[in-house]
């Protein structure tokens, strides 16, 4: 499978992420994973194996988004660099809502996207603000 760089496939994969993630969508967020996959933080880096290893990631983001009354995340995707045949890597700003429609401040991160037969899928989460 081909790698891609095109704006609209990677905007509908980013679409449903933060859906699934604004929503505590557990295996709608596993399915955007490429397994095993990892999650690299100036503080911390951890991997995973599984889908469960997936889930529990996001269990414990889930109050976070909940204590800040997300309901939309869109991302804007500020860079494509094409790696490989199969590997892409992609900037994106995360812009939130609060349930009162507020915007709140977003996070920058990278992701390491690998082509599969059903679509992107995240290989590699880089938090870079």
């Amino acid at each position: 499978m081909n790698a891609s760089t095109d704006l609209e496939t990677l905007s509908d994969f980013f679409d449903g992420y933060g859906a699934a993630l604004t929503a505590g969508d557990l295996p709608a967020i596993t399915g955007c994973y490429a397994l095993p996959g990892m999650v690299v933080a100036d503080g911390y880096s951890f991997s995973f194996a599984s889908p469960a290893a997936v889930a529990l990631s996001f269990i414990g983001a889930a109050p976070g988004y909940q204590d800040l009354e997300l309901v939309a995340a869109h991302a804007r995707i500020e860079d494509v660099q094409l790696l490989s045949t199969a590997l892409t890597m992609v900037s994106v700003e995360w812009e939130y809502l609060d349930s009162q429609g507020r915007a709140v401040e977003g996070e920058r991160f990278r992701y390491l996207l690998r082509m599969t037969g059903s679509g992107p899928a995240i290989c590699t989460v880089i938090h870079t603000r």
